[in-house]
């Protein structure tokens, strides 16, 4: 697989800091509250780094049942309550998502245990970065667009050796609700060439946040433009009843002669368009087999009181 000559890629959405709810508009905790669930992050951060360590010794079985016990067990740690709908076909499967903030990974890591594509900076992030590099993330460098090919054949690999992949294909994060915020460029098409090339299912989610005393969306937990990691964890923190809901939607079996770009837009259409309970829109060579929606799925506390041109691949 070659790469051809292209400018630097920087994928962006046009979200900023008008997208976030103003503080009297969304619910908090006392502050006693909020330093103890940033206390239990922290400390399930470091539990997760001993997790991750001990990932590459388990059989596939346990390494399969520890990864979302530890994501779940975040999420009740931090007050945030996770709803699944759907369910996931049993085989490694290539997961890909719309990304709000830094807390779509344990959302979806609490669904399914996957290895997940990251941008090379997530390495460098204090703790998570650890965490990430220790779960054996696949790092993206954007600064070096020739070493994409690598990048997409080590996805395959992992697909081939049985182990799931999440992927952000967005590039980057963006509010959630404005249509006119996400990215322009949609969904990047790279690493479905994975999921080709290894004939694994690709299996749209979407992933979007809620007040639990209202059921409203909102936009508070988005991790925007220039703003810390630490200023978007404090505020999610701070958040009353916060509610995630993972829609799990049709897989998609692409053909081994499938273009990666139709493969794309028909799992960017099932994120943003189609009911988890609904079947994707076809689209040749990308056969679509509807799944049944099991009942939803409840995990957490209960309720208290500017984008880049598209890295073109020859295959």
């Amino acid at each position: 697989m070659t790469v051809l000559a292209h400018p630097l890629w920087r994928p962006g959405s046009a979200c900023g800091p008008d997208c976030l709810p103003r503080a009297d508009e969304t619910p908090t905790v006392p502050v006693a509250r909020r330093l103890l669930r940033a206390t239990a992050l922290l400390g399930m951060l470091g539990l997760g780094v001993g997790v991750a360590v001990l990932l590459p010794l388990l059989p596939a079985r346990e390494w399969s049942a520890l990864t979302p016990v530890w994501a779940r067990a975040t999420a009740r740690a931090c007050g945030v309550r996770l709803q699944v709908r759907g369910r996931l076909p049993r085989r490694r499967v290539l997961l890909v998502a719309n990304h709000v903030s830094w807390w779509d990974v344990p959302a979806l890591l609490a669904v399914a245990p996957a290895r997940l594509v990251a941008k090379r900076e997530v390495g460098r992030w204090p703790l998570v970065g650890l965490l990430a590099r220790a779960a054996g993330t696949v790092f993206v460098d954007r600064t070096r667009p020739r070493r994409l090919p690598a990048t997409v054949d080590r996805v395959a690999a992992t697909l081939r050796a049985g182990r799931s992949v999440a992927v952000f294909p967005e590039g980057t994060t963006w509010c959630g609700t404005g249509v006119d915020c996400r990215p322009r460029t949609g969904f990047r098409p790279a690493m479905f060439q994975a999921a080709i090339d290894a004939g694994a299912p690709v299996v749209p989610l979407r992933i979007g946040y809620r007040l639990g005393a209202t059921g409203t969306p909102t936009t508070a937990p988005a991790f925007l433009g220039e703003e810390s990691l630490l200023r978007s964890m404090c505020r999610v923190l701070a958040l009353r009843e916060l509610t995630v809901t993972v829609e799990i939607a049709a897989p998609l079996y692409p053909a081994p002669s499938a273009d990666r770009r139709a493969l794309a837009r028909v799992a960017e259409s099932a994120v943003h368009l189609v009911p988890s309970s609904a079947a994707a829109p076809p689209a040749a060579p990308v056969p679509v087999r509807p799944v049944r929606t099991p009942p939803r799925h409840v995990v957490g506390p209960p309720p208290t009181g500017t984008p880049g041109p598209e890295l073109p691949l020859a295959a």
